[in-house]
């Protein structure tokens, strides 16, 4: 009698079926406290999250009372050291990353846009007294904050920004809009890059209360996606900030790019827990739904489908806890972030769209 090679692993010895989400075992590379915080994550999108998404999709709300749980849940900030941070390592952050995404790609938006820009730009650039009013409060889940740096005319364009911040005495005087800006209208401070009239670098960036006078926050209303999350739009008029209110180390637009790289980089991850979601309900569907007498998962065109998102999913994971690795150990560089993200983000809107098909019409609901 012989012996299938799908039974036997390459040292002869007999071996499992591998996992339909983990096929390449890519656990294996992973450490006890990555494991940990990855499970823990996913315990928590399965029990917090799962059960709630589609009432909160589909009244378009972003659920409040969930801030202090994410706090507890230690992702806020997460990456960062000091501070109350809890000084993770990057791939932990990532792992982070793709289960809550695997939840809903809005709420992990909320943990990216609180840590990787807003509570990140603090931690790079702000003060001493910054980062201790700021940070301990945002790593609880106590104060939130925003990134405003995109603007009506200056999407992909930051250079182009229009947004001016003029000296008036020891103040400074901002007037400007910004647009689609995360969680402004719940944030307690709004990170604002702005224009100045300096010479050299004169992009630099403030720490701009909500509640000071002349800041006003819109929600942008109705959305096709994302509807659990917040997207904004954001006025200045004539807002006047102390001179200590600016990110005294951030100069140019290297200071919002630097941010922008650490959100970028927990996309990587994202993306591809998104993906793997997609995947694994399309897996699920095509076992359960039957036509022509069997399950759909039967007929090789649908398992040629599952097999090519799988393929694409395994890849994007080595791919990003490749790039973890490499932040880890200080030799990323940026263009190796948006490769990772362009691959990544890519592929995952493919392996969407390949779910839907193995759904057919039912995918529409």
């Amino acid at each position: 009698m012989t012996t299938s090679r799908t039974e036997v692993g390459q040292n002869g010895r007999r071996a499992s079926a591998p996992p339909g989400h983990d096929f390449l075992n890519i656990e294996a590379h992973l450490s006890e406290g990555e494991l940990a915080v990855r499970d823990r994550v996913r315990s928590f999108v399965r029990e917090r999250i799962k059960p709630n998404i589609k009432d909160w999709f589909d009244r378009a709300v972003f659920p409040r009372e969930i801030v202090p749980e994410f706090a507890d849940l230690g992702v806020l900030g997460m990456h960062l050291e000091g501070y109350g941070c809890a000084g993770r390592s990057a791939v932990e952050y990532g792992l982070a990353c793709m289960e809550l995404e695997a939840g809903d790609s809005g709420l992990r938006t909320f943990v990216s846009v609180q840590g990787s820009l807003a509570m990140s730009a603090i931690h790079m650039f702000g003060s001493e007294e910054q980062k201790e009013e700021w940070l301990p409060r945002m790593a609880k889940g106590e104060a939130i904050g925003c990134f405003g740096l995109t603007e009506p005319s200056a999407g992909s364009d930051p250079a182009g920004m229009k947004t001016f911040a003029h000296r008036e005495g020891s103040d400074w005087v901002l007037n400007g809009e910004k647009r689609w800006i995360g969680l402004a209208t719940i944030a307690d401070v709004a990170v604002v890059w702005a224009r100045t009239d300096e010479e050299k670098n004169p992009v630099r960036g403030f720490l701009v209360p909500t509640d000071t006078e002349g800041f006003t926050a819109k929600d942008i209303t109705p959305k096709l996606s994302m509807r659990a999350s917040i997207q904004c739009d954001v006025t200045f008029e004539d807002v006047r900030l102390p001179g200590s209110a600016m990110l005294p180390e951030a100069r140019g637009l290297g200071g919002p790019f630097a941010c922008l790289n650490e959100a970028r980089y927990g996309i990587i991850w994202g993306a591809m827990g998104a993906a793997r979601d997609c995947y694994e309900s399309a897996l699920a569907y095509a076992g359960e739904r039957e036509q022509f007498g069997k399950p759909i998962g039967s007929f090789q065109l649908v398992q040629q489908k599952l097999v090519n998102m799988l393929i694409e999913i395994e890849k994007g994971t080595l791919l990003a806890l490749h790039i973890g690795r490499m932040k880890d150990e200080g030799t990323l560089r940026p263009e190796q972030i948006s490769l990772g993200k362009l691959n990544n983000v890519r592929e995952a809107i493919e392996v969407a769209r390949e779910a839907r098909t193995v759904f057919g019409g039912n995918g529409v609901t």
